[in-house]
């Protein structure tokens, strides 16, 4: 008898263990998944009844099955536009909360053959070459900034995502704010109708295809361009000063921002001498309401966690920690969650 009560309880214990656990499921950006592996893989280990499923797909794929309701959250790296988050409301019957959650860089990372690491590109070389209309390394646009560099006559290999991305979002909405042709005949979005180059699936791809693609330039997130040790250039700043991206010029990007309550923002082309132009927030997007409470509050406690603890992780993984006031913004916006 005592051991077929002892096997009971046993069975009873496993059974609550198991009513406890939750996963969170979520979908997006490959701009941050450098740093929020390493988030989802400490905080787990810390709260083991929680598992995080995220699958790093592309900010427009991110968004898409958060409306679609097939996610807990998503993550991007472009805040929602209005027509998406009255989508939203339509669809899920609540809004979309916007948390950022950590600060990042695109860069021009380019693979020339001879060339030194650090060229220089001013916005109208970068805005030239994506649109097509600069199509040799040597082009006078490019040769000015860079003096002294032995440029080859190659033909430029244009690389962009294939995908909806937010790190196309962060680099087309710098081109359209710095060349009105730009902004008049490509505009800024996930997704553009690209003049020029060949498309790669996410932030890693776009990396590879660069790194193996001799004369090729592309756009990727910092840390990316940083683990694939592939060469990436300074960019002439609002300010006029040729800023290479690292920390501290992302982080001077968002300090002269206004940031609104809803946490909507743009901060490419931003001013300040030190700021890196093409800086940006990724965001995690949480519906405001959801039909599973434990769940939710799993999410609350993971997000309140990355905007304390978790920052500390930011800047060993090239990706700059939230001004510590926004991030004491957001711990009170949690409250909207229920």
């Amino acid at each position: 008898m005592p051991s077929r009560i002892l096997a009971c309880a046993f069975a009873w214990l496993l059974l609550a263990g198991s009513s406890t656990a939750q996963t969170i499921n979520g979908a997006g950006a490959t701009f941050p998944y450098p740093l929020y592996g390493p988030w989802f893989d400490a905080f787990q280990s810390a709260h083991r009844g929680v598992e995080i499923n995220y699958r790093p797909v592309g900010s427009g794929a991110g968004v898409t099955q958060l409306l679609d309701g097939a996610v807990d959250f998503g993550a991007s790296d472009m805040p929602l536009t209005d027509e998406q988050m009255a989508e939203a409301s339509a669809k899920l019957k609540t809004t979309v909360l916007h948390f950022p959650m950590v600060l990042g860089a695109a860069v021009p990372a380019y693979n020339i053959p001879g060339a030194p690491d650090n060229l220089h590109f001013t916005p109208e070389a970068l805005s030239g070459i994506f649109l097509g209309s600069i199509r040799k390394w040597d082009d006078p646009a490019i040769a000015r900034s860079n003096p002294g560099v032995k440029l080859p006559s190659n033909n430029i290999v244009v690389i962009h995502r294939a995908e909806g991305s937010g790190t196309s979002f962060c680099w087309t909405d710098y081109l359209s704010k710095v060349n009105p042709e730009w902004q008049k005949r490509i505009g800024k979005g996930a997704t553009v109708p690209w003049p020029v180059g060949a498309a790669a699936k996410g932030n890693d791809g776009v990396a590879a295809l660069v790194k193996q693609t001799p004369c090729a330039i592309g756009y990727v997130e910092l840390s990316y361009a940083l683990l694939n040790h592939i060469p990436f250039g300074s960019v002439r700043n609002s300010a006029g000063v040729f800023v290479r991206a690292d920390l501290a010029g992302v982080e001077a990007a968002a300090a002269g921002a206004s940031i609104p309550d809803h946490f909507r923002v743009s901060i490419t082309n931003a001013p300040g001498s030190r700021a890196y132009p093409i800086s940006t927030f990724t965001w995690f997007l949480v519906p405001a309401k959801g039909p599973n409470p434990a769940a939710r509050k799993a999410l609350v406690s993971f997000v309140r966690w990355a905007l304390t603890e978790g920052q500390s992780l930011a800047a060993p993984l090239q990706y700059a920690p939230l001004p510590k006031e926004l991030a004491a913004r957001e711990i009170k916006a949690l409250a909207a969650i229920q």
